[in-house]
């Protein structure tokens, strides 16, 4: 459902059903597509809880060094 949706197109996410809950893990590119995937699979579950494990993650170059040790 979240890959195939152009809104969306979405691979990186698993879905696991825990008990009666659906939890969502994995890392998208903004806090907007995080809500988005929240926002369907809730649509397409209405009877049940959707928990979110979602990372967002940085998708721009660094603007620092890393100073390894």
């Amino acid at each position: 459902m979240l890959a195939e949706n152009p809104a969306v197109a979405e691979q990186g996410i698993t879905v696991v059903r825990r008990d009666s809950v659906l939890v969502l893990h994995g890392e998208v590119e903004s806090p907007h597509r995080r809500e988005e995937i929240l926002r369907r699979v809730s649509e397409r579950f209405p009877d049940v809880p959707v928990t979110s494990d979602i990372g967002v993650i940085r998708t721009q170059a660094p603007t620092e060094i890393e100073q390894l040790p």
